[in-house]
């Protein structure tokens, strides 16, 4: 399992799986940074369909919305905040940026 800490550079994975997904699709392949975890809580993603979920770390994440939006954003400077579950995040390290 995954683990960040504050103020880690994070991007959230590109993966299309089918069904119930809590990861908006908009912020898919986008880069932030982790404002704070919010502790263990059971996947989601899981329990929709009856699994029985193991927990996971649930992160507060935070985006520009020039990363969002790129040209379209209207306040590029303006952020949006997150909720993501570890799971759908990977670190953004000096050699994969």
């Amino acid at each position: 399992m995954n683990s960040f800490s504050h103020h880690e550079h994070v991007r959230v994975k590109t993966d299309v799986p089918p069904g119930h997904v809590r990861t908006p699709y908009y912020l898919r392949g986008k880069s932030g940074v982790v404002e704070r975890t919010l502790g263990p809580f059971a996947n989601p993603e899981d329990l929709a369909y009856g699994i029985a979920a193991q927990s996971g770390q649930l992160l507060r994440v935070r985006f520009d919305m020039a990363e969002v939006w790129g040209d379209a954003a209207e306040n590029p400077t303006d952020i949006l905040e997150a909720e993501i579950y570890a799971h759908w995040l990977e670190r953004i390290t000096d050699d994969a940026t």
